[in-house]
């Protein structure tokens, strides 16, 4: 559970705004009224939550890169922020193996220069680090993945988030130790879903385009299991942990937030339900191409979350998907996707207190 007075008047520092999740935070920040300071590259896509919600006219925002850590410092000490949430990344296995050096660059350096822009500013209380459910070493047996369990990765991807953890255990040890300093945790989930997103080589809105087009979607892998949830239940989650955090040297660390053992399904299972919540002849069909490596288990032990924190998700699958194809749906209808969007975070949030 979130308390809005809490975040009422707080002064957070977001990366990643204008990406998917960063927006769902931004909207939700905002909500319980807390003073949005952003920090991102420009949105991708024309119709991106950021720009369809329209969030740029309601919070402080610059669009500048992690990776210029001059202006990183400049804009962060300009905020003079209370919170830091860490969400700026490139995000996708796939695009990885295409550019490596961007990826290493941006989620590990780039992590190494918001923990460095944050360390002289003696306003900052919590920092929270948003990486992955891939930053585990996965196996492949299945095995729910607790967050004791050794980081690694094999693409790169997955290796830069387990390498943004490792820098955020350094940090934590080496300046943010002592009484005063900032507490510094890690958040991992992954396959998020939801309104307004249009990333490349994710299922869902790698469907939502296709379906939009009219178009048949092609799947690689209908077999892999994921933890699928819709954006909004992890974000409220790190929202929580920020709030104990604060109060509270305890809750420094790594942190997973993912679904119920119901949700992770394979893909197929995923896009058949949305093909039913689309219609209008939807369809799938099998992308057998070459393909880089990708895990085909993977799953997250999320009871340290739900014992600790009292987190846990507020969707099933079921829920996150009809809500997410309604999002694309008002898309298509040219409805006013500001206000739609925050009457979906309103359902969402209401859940959540419940």
């Amino acid at each position: 559970m979130t308390d809005p007075a809490f975040w009422r008047g707080k002064k957070v520092f977001l990366t990643g705004h204008t990406g998917f999740k960063g927006a769902w935070a931004s909207l939700l920040l905002r909500r319980l009224g807390a003073d949005v300071y952003g920090y991102a590259l420009p949105p991708t896509h024309q119709s991106a939550l950021f720009v369809t919600a329209r969030i740029a006219d309601d919070i402080k925002h610059r669009i500048a890169d992690i990776r210029d850590l001059a202006t990183l410092r400049a804009s962060m000490a300009e905020a003079e922020p209370e919170i830091v949430i860490h969400m700026a990344a490139q995000a996708l296995v796939r695009p990885s193996y295409e550019e490596p050096v961007e990826t290493f660059a941006t989620n590990v350096m780039g992590t190494v220069h918001v923990l460095e822009a944050a360390r002289p500013l003696r306003s900052v209380q919590v920092i929270l680090n948003v990486t992955s459910d891939k930053c585990y070493e996965n196996n492949g047996k299945g095995a729910a993945f607790a967050e004791g369990d050794r980081l690694g990765g094999d693409d790169p991807y997955s290796n830069s988030k387990a390498c943004a953890e490792l820098v955020t255990h350094s940090y934590r040890h080496s300046f943010f130790n002592t009484s005063g300093a900032a507490r510094v945790a890690t958040a991992r989930a992954g396959n998020v879903f939801g309104g307004g997103d249009w990333a490349r080589d994710r299922l869902v809105p790698d469907a939502m385009q296709a379906f939009l087009a009219g178009e048949a979607l092609r799947i690689r892998n209908p077999n892999s299991v994921r933890p699928w949830q819709h954006a909004l239940d992890p974000v409220l989650g790190y929202l929580s942990l920020v709030e104990r955090l604060a109060g509270d040297e305890r809750f420094v660390g790594g942190w997973n937030f993912g679904p119920d053992t119901a949700s992770e399904v394979p893909v197929g299972t995923v896009v058949d339900r949305l093909i039913a919540l689309w219609g209008d002849g939807a369809r799938w069909t099998a992308d057998s191409g070459p393909h880089p490596h990708e895990a085909a288990y993977l799953r997250l032990d999320c009871a340290k979350a739900r014992s600790e924190l009292g987190w846990r998700p507020r969707l099933d699958l079921a829920q996150g998907l009809r809500l997410t194809v309604d999002w694309y749906k008002a898309l298509r209808e040219g409805r006013d996707l500001r206000s739609f969007s925050l009457d979906q975070l309103d359902q969402i949030a209401c859940a959540a207190q419940a």
